[in-house]
């Protein structure tokens, strides 16, 4: 099996800066997509998209709106259940807001109150952070160094070629690479493997940008395989999940169907849903099939519900990128509230955080050491104070005379 970032191509087009690019994201894309064409892939159709594997693992992915659940002999999806109530932390998206759930994990060990959770799922940023969440408090520091190290801004590694606006990512993502292959060693899934033996289960999300469809793989059996090309597939699948589309390059994973070799292009779970529970099918699932799933959702939002005020600058780029904020925003409003009336109607406990409060945010320094100092100490300090967790979502700023009348 051979994983690769795919290159930009070779052509060159007009240099945009990096300001002006960023705001743009996913709109110029579309607007000047025909301008340069990346290499050719070998073609497939959807049909052979169904059936796609990827070579030498067996059951290691689904997809979230599958009818049935991945099902084998031995089930390595179905967690083992050692108590009488299961719990399951859900990590959002959000870039530089992911320090956000750093600092909610580093409160929730120094209270000595963390569950050791029977199932962590990660969507972009959440997808870097989950397996150190997934393997407990002794990454705690690791995660720190991460993101309140302010090395984070050498990920803005600009692909000059063609600008970047005619390659398949603004940035190169050489630097998101080496990061990623930097934390998650051999080490690391050595002991995402052991966990998985004990029953617990470690989910990641990329979106298939081929099929539009949200791609749920399963680390934990990933790494069980013991495979060579297992730690590999692991970096990839957490960089695709990472890569924001139009700013990095999407990661091309090779798979075989009908004995031919395809590529499948990944890139940000965050496209699909800004966090991941459950699959669709059980979340529009009548009463009578949500019931007695004795169940506790922790769900991480790094990014804030509530309306955030800006006098909008009246010029196409800016317009974009504040359109562009809203509908993330609305994606995951839409996303909670879904959950949470499947959860009343399945009697499942949940619990949201999410930054509830304003914190000045660029889209032109996207990677502000400060933005993520702020909202790590706006999780850790909440969190301390158990001041942080709500039992439905909350849109708007919270009124402390309503709260007191509950």
């Amino acid at each position: 099996m051979k994983l690769s970032l795919r290159e930009g191509a070779q052509r060159k087009c007009v240099k945009t800066p990096l300001g002006a690019a960023l705001a743009s994201i996913l709109v110029f894309a579309v607007v000047i997509s025909t301008g340069c064409a990346a290499p050719e892939r070998p073609t497939y159709n959807a049909s052979e998209a169904d059936r796609a594997q990827i070579s030498g693992f067996e059951n290691i992915r689904t997809h979230v709106d599958d009818p049935r659940p991945p099902a084998s002999t031995h089930d390595p999806w179905k967690p083992v259940i050692l108590k009488d109530k299961p719990t399951m932390l859900a990590i959002s998206g959000g870039g530089s807001g992911g320090a956000f759930a750093v600092g909610i994990l580093s409160a929730w060990s120094a209270l000595g109150t963390r569950p050791r959770f029977e199932v962590v799922t990660g969507v972009s940023t959440g997808a870097l952070i989950a397996p150190f969440a997934f393997l407990g408090s002794d990454y705690d520091e690791q995660l720190r160094r991460l993101y309140l190290s302010g090395k984070t801004r050498d990920l803005i590694d600009i692909e000059w070629k063609g600008a970047g606006i005619f390659s398949p990512g603004l940035l190169k993502g050489n630097a998101l690479r080496s990061n990623v292959e930097q934390n998650i060693t051999g080490e690391i899934l050595r002991r995402i493997a052991i966990e998985h033996r004990a029953g617990r289960r470690l989910l990641v999300m990329t979106t298939n940008l081929d099929t539009q469809r949200a791609v749920v793989w399963n680390i934990g059996a990933i790494a069980d395989s013991r495979r060579p090309d297992a730690l590999p597939l692991v970096r990839q699948i957490l960089i695709a999940s990472a890569s924001v589309p139009g700013i990095f390059p999407p990661v091309s994973i090779r798979t075989v169907v009908d004995g031919r070799e395809i590529e499948e292009l990944h890139s940000d779970g965050g496209s699909s849903a800004q966090f991941f529970t459950l699959l669709e099918h059980l979340l529009v699932a009548h009463n009578d099939q949500a019931k007695g799933q004795n169940l506790h959702i922790y769900v991480i939002v790094n990014n804030a519900l509530i309306p955030e005020f800006a006098m909008s600058r009246e010029r196409a780029l800016p317009i974009m990128g504040r359109a562009y904020g809203i509908l993330l925003k609305s994606q995951t409003r839409q996303g909670l509230i879904a959950l949470y009336n499947f959860a009343k109607r399945a009697d499942i406990d949940l619990d949201i955080a999410s930054i509830d409060q304003q914190i000045h945010y660029s889209m032109l320094n996207p990677l502000s050491a400060d933005y993520m100092r702020s909202v790590y100490h706006i999780g850790y300090e909440k969190a301390l104070g158990q001041r942080l967790w709500a039992k439905y979502p909350v849109f708007r700023v919270p009124d402390r005379r309503l709260e007191n009348r509950r």
